[in-house]
């Protein structure tokens, strides 16, 4: 078929100038929350040693929360997990670690509050692969950049950026760096 001048041509067009729901753009989806967090200050400094280790492939690892962050969880503890892929390009939790870390998650009553891994030479930011395997929506994906351009200017710590991925659409979540137990 033909398309028309101002006939959107696809299939669930209903006609010159009736275009369907497939047709329309997509509205952004509200954000799912929360607006920020706090991470302490310790699984932070540990999280970062774990991906400055595990250099120059990606690392990565849990965090166990009370909650999950949307509805006001805490993170408080962090799991050192092993990168099964061994790359720089991407993570895969090893499967017996992440067994181990989630028996220890669930006996002690607590979520996966957090799925860390690290950027070697990009931005703490999603990849397009980072979103298409993103399965936990109740999680946040916390990314560490390695890279020398994403460090604070005024510190030089390294970039540490906290998100959702929900139905595959990307919401950044402000980290804040608490102080006290962690």
């Amino acid at each position: 078929m033909r398309p028309t001048p101002g006939f959107a041509a696809s299939p669930r067009s209903r006609g010159p100038g009736i275009i369907g729901v497939a047709d329309r753009p997509r509205q952004p989806a509200p954000h799912p929350g929360p607006a920020r967090v706090a991470l302490p200050g310790a699984i932070r400094d540990a999280l970062v040693a774990h991906a400055r280790a595990e250099h120059p492939n990606e690392a990565c690892g849990l965090i166990a929360g009370t909650a999950p962050p949307a509805d006001g969880g805490t993170a408080t503890r962090w799991f050192a997990t092993r990168n099964r892929a061994a790359s720089p390009l991407r993570y895969e939790v090893d499967p017996d670690d992440l067994l181990r870390a989630s028996l220890a998650i669930d006996d002690a009553d607590e979520v996966t509050w957090g799925i860390v891994h690290s950027h070697v030479r990009s931005p703490a930011r999603p990849s397009p692969t980072d979103v298409g395997l993103a399965f936990y929506p109740d999680a946040l994906y916390v990314l560490v950049s390695l890279a020398d351009d994403q460090a604070d200017p005024a510190t030089g710590a390294e970039s540490v950026r906290a998100w959702r991925i929900v139905d595959g659409e990307v919401f950044e979540v402000a980290l804040e760096t608490a102080t006290g137990p962690g």
